[in-house]
Parts: structure tokens; C-alpha cells; sequence
């Protein structure tokens, strides 16, 4: 046991290893098993340290490897990672399960070697950023260097513009591979934003100088050719305008070696706006990108500016004759847009521009030039001119020149957009950033109080026209004939006048149409249409006022005033109905647009009009002249029943006809006075008024005429023998048949006067049964109309004679 006499004295030991000692060799016999337990310790501790120094020889050449920064270091850490996790499952199964210290130094060895893994794979992520930083900064390198090779050449008086074009072309390519790598960092590393950003800086720099470049020398190429031909050879004698474009364009003449520069110079240009717009959307990520993918084409711009530059010196020579602008804009455009289809066009898919016309985009910019000349030259004189005249107050002809270059406006747009629909493109109200590009009105969408201008002036001048048309009397007295709508056959029995104002709203609608946005035109609409309805709504309403102030509609011509107003609006509201279903006046409510400045003048109107519902443009004017209508058709059917209560005041209240007959009438004699009024009104009444409305009146008289005779006869006491029932029974069907001419069942719309007569011919037995079966005894005999206490009251005044 000499081994034994090795061991360091107690004091030198630890307390753990004290307190392992005296756990392991608690009794004597423990002892006999030291020599083994002992072997068993030197072996694991052999086994931990061969692990440790395996594990620090393939860290260190792992680290000697990164350093080195080679390009294998990818796969030796790969492999570090694989055996330093195999040797932690194995460490983790051959420590003593049941050793206090061998457990604790377990589990810590396993968290270094997950700490390890993590700071390997951080490495890794380190050495990715490092080569792709190295990489982008020689691409930018490359890029910088291309963009100073071309400044020095512009330096020089003698370069090649051969090496010029190539440089152009490598740092395009160049910069597609960087814009590629940059894509592909900002989705799989979005955390390197600080790495995208400083070379974003450096290629915004490089490509500051190398657009301008390149235009300068698409330009110089250009003005080689010939471009523009100069303005006095579109004069040309040709009628064939085709064969003149063939003769005057430098584009279709160029020879072999000139084409094939302006195709390369072409293409270069091309490829380099669809790198912009690559970087501009990657860089606009989530947030408004139709700037950055709808540009127009650089190309274009650059043949269309030279022209431009040099009409303008024309232009100004035209400012009190405008159409001559329009006529020379148009026939440039239209002598050169065969050929951007046949030569242009390819280049571009060549290109793959997606998207792009270069038919589209040609006009686009011809638009664009006329516009920008107009919005800096021509409208501010008109207005000018307009201010002179509103200060002096002397009337000009300056609204008239206002009007007439919206008309030159109008029929150019038409024009043009013609000359896109030939290419097979058909445009709705759908696109409306078409219609932008193609419309000179678009100058309206940077200048909103322009809009409110024309408005005003537009709405001037329709009621201007219109007043003659009001004031004369004729215009409401004759109808308008041959009127059909598709969505009813009826005849509206319309004065001339409501056409008047149709006329002229129509004429502001069509105008609204040229606008090339909804928004635009929902607020000209709002500004100049719904206030012509407004006036005609206002001309009818003071019509009826006046009628009904002179003679309380009393008198047969106050009537047909009436009528003829109510006329007016039923035809304007079903025209205004059939409108409001096509699919431009849709896309204004789905528009949601509201002018909320719209003032309503109460006094005029009776009460304010409520504001827009943002679903059809004219919702609230529809439903204002039904409100109308319904109104003064209440108001004929009224004063005709006060007419024909008055005349059978006498008839109610003799209460003693119906004790006995009256022989040799067939209707009482008080009641005849009451019919013939009655039949002589509404003679006058269905003659004037349309027939939808006059439905309405009859129908309102008769529910009148049904409550005055149930109150007034059959409920107030009067005792009925069977001659008085026989009388009532008489009257009433005289009474029915006035209703007779305009339905088939006229005591269906007196329901508790027939019902009442129904319950009075009862014999007397049925009567009991009545009284005393209730609701439901009621009903059985088709009295349905009448409460039990109102059929009660009828059948006491029941006088059975024996």
C-alpha cells in the first residue's frame, strides 16, 4: 500500500474533495475497492484531457485557417462544428451519472461547446459580410474608375468615342451586378443596411455623372443625324402622310453604320433608365412605388425636348391664335408615330422595358411639351385678361377665349387619343393614368383653382343661355314631344323648358368627360352641373309658389301650373336616373370625392339639400325632386278633397236620409253638386299631369274621400233603415264609378266606406253573430279594414224594420 503514503496530508485537500473521499470510503471495506475506483478516475481524467486537447488542436487550426482567409475556411469550420458537436454527445454519455463533480463538469462543458458553436457560426457570418464587402467595393471601384475614364475623354479633344461607348456599356453591366447583390442583401440580410446604404451613396454619385453623359452623347448622336427637322419641311405638299414621314425623318434615312450607333446609343440608354428604376423600387420597398416604375422613357424625351424647344418659338407668336398650336403639336405628333412603332418599338423590347409603347410614350411627351407651354404661357394671360376685366368691370372677351380653348382642348384630346386607339389600345375610364399622359386637360390636375375657374364661367355661360329659356312663357306651356327613355315608356307630358336644361347640363357633362381623372371630374360637376339642377329645381318650385299664393290652387289654371311643374321634374328625375347607371357617374360615387363647401341656399330651396351619400353623383338632387313631386301632388290631391268637402257638407249632415228612400234618384241629391266638381277637376287633373303622377292623386283622393265618409256618415250616430242603406248603397256605387275610369275595383281603395256598406246590408241574425264573434268573426265575413269598436258603432245604428 504504498501508494497510499502518496496522498497529500487532510489539510492540503479541498473541502469537496474531503467530503468525496469520506462519501466514497465510509467504511472499512470500501477501502479493498480504492485501488480500482482510483484506476477508474485516472482513466476518465486520461479521457477529458485527450478530449480537451483534440478539441484546443482543432480550434487553433481552425482559427489559423480563418485567418489565413482563405477560401476553404467555409467547409473546415463546417466540419469544426460537426465533430465538436459529436464529441459533445459523446463527453455527455461517458460522464459518472452518480459523481457530484464529474455531472457539474458535464453540463459546463456542454454550454462552452454551444457558447463555441455560436461564436463559430457568428465567424461565418463575419467572413460572408467581409468577402461581400470586398466584393461590392470593387464592383463600385469599377464603376468609379468607368465614370472618370468618360470625364477625361470629355476632356480631351481627340478620344475614341468607340472606347467611350464601351466603358458606358461595362459600367452598366457593372452596375446591374451590383443593383444584384444589393437586392440580394436587402432580402436574405436586411440587418447590413449600414453596407447597403454606403454603396448606395457612392453608386447614386457615379450614376449623377453617368446619365448626364450619356444623354449628352444620345444628344450629340442625334444632332449628327439630323434631329429634329426643322419645322418648315412638315409644310410638305404630300398628301400621303406616311410618304412624307418616310421623306422627312432622319430615323427611317439613316444608313447601316448610323443605325447601328443609334441602336447601341438606344439601347444604353434603355438598359441604363431600367437599372434606375430597379434601384428606385428596391429602395421604395413597402411604401409608394409608381413613381419609380412609371417614368417616362429617356428616348423619347430626348427626340421629343429639341422639338419642343423649337416650336415654342412658334408658339409664341399664337397666343391669341391657339389653334394653331394645337393644329401644329398634332401634326407632329402624328407625322412621327408611325415610325416609333416600326423602328423604336423593337429596341425596346430589345430592352425588355416592360410595360413600354413607345407609340404611347411618344405622344405622351408631345402632350406633356403642350401642356407645360400652356400652363406657363397661355393660361396666365387668359387669366390675366379675366382679372383686367373683373377690376374694370367692363365686359371682355376674355371668358369667351376661356371657353373656346377648353373647345380646342377637347378636340385635340379627341384627336390624340385616336391616335393611340389605332394602335389597338382601347381606353376606358379605367386608366385614368393613361388619360393623363394623353390630355392636355391634365394641365387642371396640378392647378385645382384653374378648375374652379372653368367651372365658374362653364356655369356662367349655361345660365346665361338659359335665362331667355325660362322667361319665356311658351317653353312651359308647349311639351316636348317624341320623348323616350329606356327606362320608361310612360309619357311625361314634359315642357319644353325641363329639355332646355337638360340640354345644357348634358353639354357640361360632355365637357366633364374630357377631364382625365374622376376626381376632377366629380368636383367640375359638382361646381357646374348640380347647380343647373339646382336652378331648374329653384324655377319649378317658384313656379308652384306663386300658383299656390294667388289662388290656393283653387282655380283650374293655378292646377295646370302646377301640373306642369310636377311634369317637369318627374321627367328631369327619370332622366337624371337613367343616368346616374352608367359607369361614369358610378366611378364618381365609388370615388368617395365630396366638395364639402357647397352651399345651400334655404330660402330657394325650402330647406338645405343634404350632404353628398358618395354613392351616385346626383342622389340628393334625385331624391329632392321626389320629395317635390310627392309634395304637390299632396297638395291637388288636398285641395280637391277641401272642394269636395264642402260641397258635401250639406249631404253629411242630413242625417234623417237615411230613415227613407228617394224616389225616382238614383243618388241623393245633395251629393250630385260634390261629383260633378269632383269629376271636373280631376278631368283637369289627368289631363295635365303625367300619368304615374296622377295615379298618386286620384289614389290620395280616394283614401280622403273614404275617411270623410266613414267619419262623417257611418260612425256619427246615424240611424240607417233599409231604404237609407239602400240610398248609401246607391250613392256609393255613383261614387265608385268616377274612381271607375282609372282602376278596375275602385271600392278597394275606399276600404272602410265598402266595408261599412257590407256590414249595414247584414240581415239582422248575422249582425248578432258579428257583434259577438269579434276579430275573428269579422274577418270570416271579409271585414278586415274595421276595428270591433268601429263595427260595433256601424251595426247599433242599424234600424231592422219588421
Amino acid at each position: 500500500m504504498e501508494w497510499l503514503q502518496t496522498l497529500p496530508p487532510p489539510s492540503n485537500l479541498s473541502p469537496s474533495a474531503l467530503s468525496f473521499l469520506d462519501h466514497r470510503f465510509h467504511t472499512q471495506r470500501s477501502l479493498a475497492d480504492a485501488p480500482n475506483f482510483a484506476s477508474e478516475l485516472q482513466t476518465q481524467c486520461s479521457e477529458l484531457d485527450r478530449s480537451l486537447t483534440e478539441l484546443a488542436q482543432r480550434l487553433g487550426a481552425g482559427l489559423a485557417a480563418y485567418a489565413s482567409f482563405s477560401g476553404d475556411i467555409h467547409g473546415l469550420f463546417g466540419d469544426v462544428s460537426d465533430k465538436l458537436t459529436a464529441l459533445s454527445s459523446t463527453c455527455s454519455s461517458n460522464v459518472v451519472s452518480d459523481g457530484g463533480r464529474n455531472e457539474g463538469d458535464g453540463k459546463g462543458f456542454r454550454e462552452e461547446l454551444a457558447t463555441l458553436a455560436k461564436e463559430v457560426a457568428r465567424l461565418e457570418t463575419v467572413r460572408v459580410y467581409a468577402e461581400t464587402a470586398l466584393k461590392l467595393d470593387t464592383l463600385v471601384g469599377d464603376i468609379e474608375d468607368a465614370v472618370s475614364y468618360t470625364m477625361r475623354k470629355n476632356i480631351r479633344k481627340h478620344s475614341s468615342s468607340q472606347n467611350s461607348h464601351e466603358m458606358h456599356i461595362l459600367a452598366t453591366k457593372t452596375l446591374k451586378t451590383t443593383e444584384e447583390i444589393l437586392t440580394s442583401i436587402t432580402k436574405t440580410h436586411p440587418q447590413w443596411k449600414h453596407l447597403v446604404s454606403a454603396v448606395d451613396h457612392r453608386v447614386d454619385r457615379a450614376l449623377a455623372i453617368l446619365r448626364p453623359q450619356a444623354i449628352a452623347d444620345h444628344r450629340a448622336l442625334l444632332a449628327s443625324l439630323g434631329w429634329p427637322t426643322p419645322l418648315s419641311a412638315l409644310t410638305s405638299s404630300h398628301s400621303d402622310a406616311r410618304t412624307a414621314n418616310q421623306v422627312l425623318n432622319p430615323l427611317l434615312s439613316m444608313q447601316a453604320d448610323l443605325k447601328l450607333k443609334y441602336s447601341e446609343s438606344f439601347l444604353a440608354l434603355c438598359n441604363l433608365q431600367e437599372l434606375q428604376r430597379k434601384r428606385k423600387a428596391r429602395q421604395l420597398e413597402g411604401r409608394d412605388r409608381e413613381v419609380a416604375l412609371r417614368q417616362p422613357l429617356w428616348v423619347i424625351e430626348e427626340l421629343v425636348n429639341p422639338l419642343s424647344l423649337a416650336s415654342q418659338r412658334h408658339f409664341s407668336k399664337w397666343v391669341d391664335k391657339p389653334e394653331f398650336i394645337f393644329t401644329l403639336v398634332y401634326k407632329i405628333t402624328r407625322d412621327y408615330v408611325d415610325s416609333m412603332d416600326d423602328l423604336l418599338q423593337p429596341l425596346v423590347d430589345e430592352a425588355k422595358l416592360v410595360g413600354y409603347s413607345c407609340r404611347e410614350e411618344w405622344i405622351s411627351a408631345m402632350v406633356t411639351s403642350l401642356t407645360t407651354y400652356l400652363a406657363k404661357e397661355i393660361f396666365p394671360s387668359y387669366i390675366s385678361q379675366l382679372d383686367e376685366e373683373s377690376v374694370t368691370g367692363i365686359q371682355s372677351s376674355a371668358r369667351i377665349s376661356w371657353l373656346h380653348l377648353i373647345d380646342l382642348m377637347i378636340a385635340f384630346d379627341k384627336r390624340v387619343k385616336s391616335l393611340v386607339e389605332n394602335s389597338g389600345i382601347l381606353l376606358s375610364f379605367d386608366d385614368d393614368d393613361i388619360l393623363q399622359k394623353i390630355s392636355s386637360l391634365s394641365v387642371f390636375c396640378d392647378r385645382p383653382d384653374w378648375l374652379d375657374l372653368w367651372a365658374e364661367i362653364e356655369l356662367g355661360d349655361a345660365l346665361d343661355k338659359l335665362r331667355p329659356d325660362i322667361e319665356d312663357e311658351n317653353n312651359w306651356r308647349k311639351k316636348a314631344e317624341g320623348i323616350v327613355l329606356s327606362s320608361c315608356t310612360d309619357d311625361h307630358k314634359s315642357p319644353l323648358v325641363s329639355n332646355a336644361f337638360l340640354r345644357h347640363l348634358a353639354s357640361v357633362i360632355d365637357r366633364c368627360r374630357s377631364l382625365p381623372r374622376v376626381t376632377l371630374r366629380s368636383k367640375f360637376l359638382r361646381l357646374a352641373g348640380i347647380p343647373i339642377i339646382r336652378k331648374f329645381f329653384d324655377s319649378i318650385l317658384i313656379r308652384c309658389q306663386e300658383a299656390e299664393g294667388l289662388t290656393a290652387l283653387t282655380d283650374d289654371d293655378a292646377v295646370i301650373k302646377v301640373t306642369i311643374s310636377v311634369n317637369a321634374a318627374h321627367y328631369f328625375e327619370s332622366v337624371l336616373k337613367e343616368w346616374s347607371e352608367d359607369i361614369f357617374f358610378l366611378e364618381m360615387g365609388m370615388d368617395g370625392y365630396h366638395e364639402a363647401e357647397f352651399p345651400c341656399d334655404a330660402n330657394n330651396y325650402g330647406e338645405g339639400f343634404q350632404e353628398s351619400s358618395r354613392r351616385v353623383i346626383f342622389d340628393d338632387e334625385i331624391k329632392k325632386l321626389e320629395e317635390f313631386r310627392t309634395e304637390w301632388v299632396e297638395k291637388i290631391s288636398l285641395v280637391i278633397l277641401r272642394g269636395f268637402d264642402a260641397r258635401t257638407r250639406d249631404y253629411v249632415k242630413n242625417k234623417r236620409q237615411w230613415q227613407k228612400g228617394e224616389e225616382g234618384w238614383t243618388v241623393s241629391k245633395n251629393l250630385i253638386d260634390a261629383l260633378d266638381y269632383l269629376q271636373s277637376k280631376m278631368s283637369v287633373v289627368e289631363e295635365g299631369l303625367n300619368g304615374r303622377d296622377f295615379v298618386g292623386v286620384w289614389r290620395s283622393l280616394a283614401a280622403g274621400i273614404d275617411r270623410l265618409i266613414f267619419n262623417g256618415i257611418l260612425i256619427s250616430n246615424v240611424k240607417f233603415h233599409d231604404s237609407g242603406v239602400e240610398r248609401f248603397g246607391s250613392d256609393l256605387d255613383v261614387l265608385f264609378g268616377v274612381f271607375g275610369a282609372w282602376c278596375l275595383r275602385p271600392e278597394g281603395f275606399f276600404p272602410k266606406a265598402s266595408e261599412g256598406l257590407k256590414l249595414l246590408k247584414m240581415d239582422e241574425n248575422r249582425v248578432q253573430e258579428c257583434m259577438s264573434g269579434g276579430k275573428r268573426c269579422l274577418k270570416e265575413n271579409g271585414i278586415r279594414h274595421l276595428g270591433v269598436t268601429e263595427a260595433e258603432k256601424i251595426m247599433k245604428n242599424r234600424v231592422f224594420t219588421i
